[in-house]
């Protein structure tokens, strides 16, 4: 098949671009044709697959979505594809990757009426609508059923038309048989002694990840006395957290690397993954984590929570999420030997599921495909 591939930006350290290109690696592993159109792409384009950026323009955010929509549907006329898959929500689409949650739900049940006079959040809720409504064929790849129930009270979009995808790590990730040459290594290029412990924030969009009770939960443990130190990895403004740190008085104790290609060397040089987030339709890094062997401490809202639970790799802190929660939470799992841990990881990552979202979703595509 020839597959249209559309995605507003693309930066190497995002969840959602990181899972398309596994789609797309899939899909011309099987024989397909891929064309990825986007507006920006930031690093190395992939090997047999084509790139077409848009040239999209606009002073705000919806005015570039609306601009990028348009130029997208007038190249689709030029172009025969049999199927079209979308990683942002818009008009036209036959398949689309529902990474994010259900805007119509907040607009109208957690932002007031003034919110929704806005022109960004009309824009949003008509592209919305575009893929959810009940007059929409726009099949549905959902990363986690804890949103269809949203969409589905918005838009009464039927059951039929969503397919609930696997998780889909990497198996890069996992504990490899010289983890503790990389570990010393890579502590030692942090900077990190032997006995303090390291803990990892991963992954880009701080603020939802929760990066500032991250920061509150170590200065939390240096009142306590605990020697830990705190590593951010992913891509973006770093500046109101390193204000926050230094409020609280440990500045000194995070590095923020930015994105990072060495992510399985990272999650070995750690002793723990901290990833309260405020929301999180799934957690791949909390995954990523645990078949590295590290324990996690999270939140109840990450759709993949379950697994840390299940796997007994961690600690689930439930709401009220009280910083004092997550630091015994934290405590907890660091009192725990590391073989404890490995252990349980390398057990966990013998589940096969938890590797095959790319797989699923170019059989849902050729599925599709042969109906149409």
């Amino acid at each position: 098949m020839n597959i249209a591939f559309s995605l507003y930006d693309f930066f190497p350290f995002g969840g959602m671009q990181r899972n398309m290109l596994a789609m797309a690696d899939e899909a011309v592993r099987r024989g397909h044709r891929i064309t990825i159109f986007c507006s920006l792409w930031e690093g190395d384009e992939p090997a047999g697959v084509e790139v077409v950026r848009l040239p999209v323009k606009g002073f705000t955010n919806a005015g570039r979505a609306r601009h990028f929509v348009r130029l997208f549907q007038s190249t689709l006329k030029n172009r025969d594809f049999d199927l079209i898959v979308g990683f942002n929500k818009m008009p036209g689409l036959d398949l689309y990757y529902a990474a994010d949650s259900c805007f119509a739900y907040k607009a109208h049940y957690e932002r007031n009426f003034i919110y929704r006079l806005s022109g960004r959040t009309k824009r949003y809720l008509i592209n919305e609508a575009a893929v959810f409504s009940r007059e929409s064929a726009t099949k549905i790849l959902e990363v986690s059923r804890k949103e269809r129930d949203r969409f589905q009270r918005c838009y009464e979009t039927p059951a039929e038309r969503f397919f609930t995808l696997p998780p889909g790590i990497s198996r890069n990730r996992s504990l490899p048989d010289d983890f503790q040459a990389l570990r010393e290594e890579a502590r030692r290029k942090l900077g990190v002694g032997a006995k303090t412990f390291l803990l990892l924030a991963l992954g880009s969009g701080f603020r939802t990840k929760g990066l500032d009770r991250s920061i509150s939960v170590l200065a939390d443990l240096k009142q306590q006395n605990i020697d830990a130190r705190l590593i951010v990895v992913g891509q973006d403004k770093a500046w109101p957290f390193e204000a926050q740190a230094t409020r609280l008085g440990v500045k000194d104790q995070i590095d923020f690397l930015g994105g990072r290609d060495d992510v399985p060397v990272l999650l070995q040089a750690a002793d723990l993954l901290l990833h309260p987030a405020y929301k999180e339709n799934t957690g791949n890094v909390l995954l990523e984590a645990m078949i590295a062997g590290k324990p996690v401490v999270t939140t109840d809202v990450c759709g993949y929570a379950h697994y840390v639970e299940d796997a007994s790799m961690g600690c689930v802190v439930e709401a009220p999420y009280a910083i004092s929660a997550l630091s015994q939470a934290v405590k907890q799992c660091l009192q725990q030997p590391a073989d404890h841990w490995r252990q349980l990881g390398r057990e966990f990552a013998r589940n096969d599921e938890i590797y095959s979202r790319p797989a699923f979703a170019v059989n849902v595509m050729e599925q599709l495909g042969d109906q149409s």
